[in-house]
């Protein structure tokens, strides 16, 4: 029987760049949610402030976070993959029946 070896750093920097992304891609909702919600006209300017200030401490964590454990780059390669992913799967949901690269035009 085998050994399962497992590199504790690299399992430490894979799931802490899952988190950040997922925070990310949370916190990009939330601040979408602000907007409409400025727009709207439904918070009061002490409403407005602290949810602009409670965002801004957000992004710098998220920021010093990455810094700190040195997974910038990583965390936008998981980003620009599931965006690539998310993009292929909204052609394939407009497109019925076509393959992605075809309902682009065959643009691959």
């Amino acid at each position: 029987m085998s050994t399962l070896r497992i590199d504790e750093d690299n399992l430490k920097n894979g799931i802490l760049t899952l988190v950040v992304t997922l925070v990310e891609i949370i916190q990009e909702a939330l601040e979408a949610q602000a907007m409409r919600r400025l727009e709207g006209g439904s918070l009061t300017v002490e409403e407005q402030d602290r949810l602009g200030n409670a965002l801004l401490e957000l992004d710098e964590a998220m920021a010093q976070l990455k810094r700190e454990h040195g997974i910038d780059d990583s965390v936008e390669e998981l980003r620009r993959g599931l965006d690539d992913a998310v993009a292929e799967l909204v052609e394939l949901a407009t497109h019925p029946g076509e393959r992605a690269g075809e309902a682009r035009g065959g643009l691959e």
